[in-house]
């Protein structure tokens, strides 16, 4: 009798839920094993922190894009705003002269409006997050460009006027950009308490489940959701600002390149230890996967144009996974 209700009890082995709970840790342990038996220097100490530096932007950005997918939004809008804010502090220094604390002040008072804006037109015109996000992408894609001129800031450029610019960028800021990835843990661990541990970010993810019920028990749903897309804009903008502090110039368009790496690592996230929702932990592993893969195909001498399929092969694979276990 015992040994039957024992059986009873006993919960089948599932293939499918193991790879969507332990597939993406499995996959980077399989991934650091072939890309360290086939290259000379993948298991070294250098590549360990490379790759911890080469996902510190995208992590950061992909981290903000997790706070909008909690709520049930969607804020495709990041790339943009870490291209304006890269644009906004590199030419506060450089245009005009201004110290660390005003220049990066300034820029995240500026880049917070974005996520005022992004959550005024979905909240008040009631159109589907990731559809208004993706106008107001390129609207702000275009105020980087039209800001900046389509042109590279950086120290002693030509000005319009013919002169060259004055200003300098303080050598403190230029440090910032050589161990982001210390400020991209903190940022993570943040974002994971936050979500995980507070009421608010507890609210967040009731709102992102069934916002009409979260409506009808009390909760603010509008201002969470202003904040979510606060959040975004804010993390979107330290992205940007630590990719000015990495390069020491403001590139064209630097932030479009990021947003397919932060959605990817973003939706991957969904799967890790079976969380089943967007979260900052999974992120910041689908953000490692990225990078591990990224690295290891750059020392094989693999095309960068080839890297995309790679990519996208990745995103599709971590979604099908996820999708088949929500209809199963």
């Amino acid at each position: 009798m015992n040994a039957a209700v024992r059986t009873k009890d006993k919960t089948p082995f599932s293939f499918v839920e193991f790879l969507y709970k332990y597939g993406t840790l499995l996959t980077i342990v399989v991934l650091i094993a072939i890309f360290g038996t086939f290259t000379d220097s993948f298991l070294s100490s250098s590549s360990f922190f490379n790759i911890l530096r080469q996902i510190s932007i995208v992590t950061i950005i992909a981290t903000g894009l997790t706070v909008s997918l909690a709520v049930g939004g969607f804020d495709l809008s990041i790339g943009s705003t870490a291209s304006l804010a890269n644009a906004i502090v590199i030419s506060m220094f450089v245009w005009h002269g201004h110290s660390l604390g005003v220049g990066v002040g300034l820029t995240i008072l500026f880049c917070l409006v974005v996520g005022v804006v992004n959550a005024f037109l979905v909240i008040n015109f009631k159109i589907q997050d990731m559809l208004m996000t993706l106008a107001t992408m390129f609207i702000f894609q275009g105020i980087a460009l039209t800001y900046t001129r389509g042109a590279t800031v950086s120290p002693n450029m030509i000005m319009p006027s013919g002169e060259y610019a004055t200003g300098t960028i303080p050598a403190i800021f230029g440090k910032i950009g050589q161990s982001p990835w210390i400020i991209m843990l903190v940022l993570v661990l943040v974002v994971h308490l936050f979500l995980t541990y507070t009421k608010h970010g507890r609210y967040m993810y009731m709102i992102g489940g069934n916002r009409e019920a979260a409506e009808l028990s009390g909760l603010p749903v509008n201002r969470y959701r202003l904040a979510a897309y606060l959040i975004s804009a804010l993390l979107a903008t330290i992205g940007g600002i630590m990719l000015g502090a990495r390069v020491m110039t403001a590139e064209v368009n630097s932030g479009s390149s990021l947003l397919m790496d932060a959605v990817a690592a973003a939706f991957i996230g969904y799967s890790v230890l079976g969380a089943g929702k967007p979260n900052a932990l999974g992120t910041f592993f689908g953000a490692v996967l990225i990078g591990i893969l990224s690295y290891g195909l750059v020392m094989m001498s693999v095309p960068y144009y080839a890297m995309d399929i790679v990519k996208g092969s990745v995103l599709a694979l971590a979604l099908a996974i996820t999708y088949y276990r929500r209809k199963h």
